[in-house]
């Protein structure tokens, strides 16, 4: 779904964080650490810098959900992502047990406070060496107890900061007014994947967990932080509730890792079709908020699926067409298929009429093209090529995997907190069979390759094209073509029409964009060896400037 020349899949505005200041966090964090005199804080030399990558790797929000006066959280997610590394033990948990405790009297609110007890267990998958017995995953890591994130608050009654047992019986001194209900806090660690949010969620399901509330984050490089807190456990040790844990997992063996095999694209189709497996959204656990973009068929909105920020594209089911509805199936083939730090992460999809929706990563940096022509940032050389071989390196996963997107363009190229790129918008997208052509006019004008305009037999070097429009677009910071119609400009696209060279800009990047747009698609350069020339020219400008400051 094709929404407007300016707006892209699950593009979004900058996502504010108030007066929050990621570094005061881990600063605050490290001296609480210290003054605790927590052994790790006192013993090990390099533990800041530890303590500052751990934080490098989560997203911005990650920062927001510290508890600081239970800051040994952050050494217990520190080591699930350590332990995760290793694939034999993914995934790697850990339980613990939390009191939700209501209270009140016939003058006051109920209100609810949750305590944290010393019952506390680290788990991981893996293999029993010489032994028998298939799997057991108990790593017997100990841990301090330590409370839940902040936020992960219990959506009953107000919500307040903890208090100790004596405050409790001091303030509530009639045993009878005090309900209690057994909550615990499960927490994730492993390779993050597209379907994983829903996979551990009916893992929780299936040992009768209720999720509560649940807060996920993805690292940098490719891991996953998930967080739950539940109930439907009924004792207070973790014990029972790790032993319900290892036979979910074993009767889950083997779906953690993810297949490389890739179907063909009738296969894709049929897959997405019957066989929804582990990604089918329940849309009863998803919150729809804002629209952000609205297009002929749909429309695109932010929403919380299980407490993470998501973005839901929602197609108008009742005006479907079999056109758009094959579309549909597509889009979700693929992106099923994909898993790459610079392609959106897909979440899942409802794939039951009349509520068909596919739910993407929330991009908080909103897309390039906003980044460009709304916010009107002119970019440095250096954040230019970075921008340039985040772009590259997703769509050479794509290509790899036989997969052309037919509509890049910067409204469809979207940035995260950190602004990293990523491609996203895979509705026009297809999986390139061998021995197959195609000649349908597919994509947006000003970015479109002329084979595609001409409608003659095209294949990934289409996409080379279009990539070419889009580096030009980040050297000017222009629309292209922009004194034109964007059917002008595909008629002269036809007739050899290209963007006017910028003087300013490097004379590679000169060189290369010409390369790209070239008339012949035999005669452009591939993404493998266009991320390669954008990496050596990074370089050299890193080494100028370090040169040049005598450094």
């Amino acid at each position: 779904m094709d929404l407007t020349e300016g707006v892209g899949e699950s593009s979004s505005p900058p996502r504010s964080f108030g007066s929050f200041n990621n570094y005061d966090v881990r600063n605050d964090v490290f001296n609480r650490l210290v003054e605790s005199g927590h052994p790790l804080a006192l013993t090990e030399p390099d533990f800041r810098d530890q303590l500052d990558a751990h934080f490098n790797r989560l997203p911005a929000s990650y920062g927001l959900d510290v508890n600081m006066d239970r800051v040994e959280d952050v050494l217990v997610h520190q080591k699930l992502l350590e332990l995760a590394k290793d694939p034999e033990k993914r995934p790697v948990y850990h339980t613990r047990f939390l009191e939700s405790i209501s209270a009140g009297t016939d003058d006051e609110e109920d209100e609810q406070f949750t305590s944290s007890v010393s019952t506390s267990r680290l788990s991981c998958k893996d293999t029993n060496e010489g032994s028998a017995e298939p799997h057991n995953r108990n790593c017997a890591v100990d841990f301090e107890p330590c409370s839940r994130l902040e936020d992960l608050n219990l959506d009953v009654g107000k919500n307040t900061q903890d208090v100790n047992e004596g405050d409790l019986l001091g303030r509530f001194p009639r045993r009878q007014d005090i309900s209690r209900t057994l909550t615990h806090e499960v927490i994730f660690s492993s390779i993050d994947k597209p379907k994983l949010l829903s996979q551990l969620s009916a893992l929780l399901s299936d040992i009768g967990l209720n999720i509560r509330e649940a807060h996920v984050f993805s690292t940098t490089d490719g891991y996953s932080l998930d967080v739950f807190v539940v109930d439907g456990w009924p004792l207070e040790d973790t014990d029972g509730l790790n032993e319900a844990m290892e036979k979910a997992l074993a009767r889950s063996e083997g779906s953690w890792s993810r297949s490389s095999h890739s179907h063909s694209a009738g296969e894709q189709t049929i897959l997405a079709r019957e066989k929804p497996g582990s990604w089918e959204i329940d849309r009863r656990l998803l919150k729809i908020g804002e629209r952000i973009a609205s297009g002929s068929c749909g429309d695109l909105h932010r929403g919380i699926y299980l407490g993470q920020d998501v973005a839901v594209k929602i197609l108008r089911s009742e005006h479907l067409s079999a056109a758009q509805e094959d579309e549909f199936a597509h889009e979700v083939a693929i992106l099923r298929e994909v898993h790459h730090r610079n392609v959106v992460r897909f979440i899942g999809a409802c794939t039951k009429s009349p509520h068909l929706c596919i739910v993407t990563e929330y991009m908080p940096g909103g897309s390039l093209y906003d980044y460009l022509h709304k916010s009107r940032n002119v970019l440095k050389l250096s954040e230019l090529l970075k921008f340039a071989i985040h772009i590259c390196k997703g769509m050479e996963y794509l290509h790899l995997n036989d997969i052309i997107h037919r509509d890049l363009k910067t409204a469809n190229l979207l940035m995260d907190t950190n602004k990293v790129v990523k491609v996203a918008d895979f509705g026009v997208a297809r999986f390139q069979t061998q021995g197959g052509v195609m000649t349908a006019e597919t994509g947006t004008y000003r970015w479109m390759a002329p084979e595609v305009i001409n409608h003659q037999p095209y294949d990934q070097k289409a996409d080379i094209f279009s990539f070419a429009i889009v580096l030009w677009e980040l050297v000017t910071a222009k629309v292209p073509y922009d004194t034109m119609t964007p059917l002008q400009a595909a008629l002269g696209v036809r007739q050899g029409l290209r963007p006017e060279l910028p003087t300013n800009a490097h004379p590679k990047l000169l060189d290369l964009m010409q390369r790209c747009w070239d008339a012949v698609p035999l005669n452009r350069p591939a993404f493998s060896d266009i991320a390669a020339e954008l990496e050596t020219l990074a370089q050299e400008v890193q080494d100028n400037l370090e040169a040049a400051n005598g450094t």
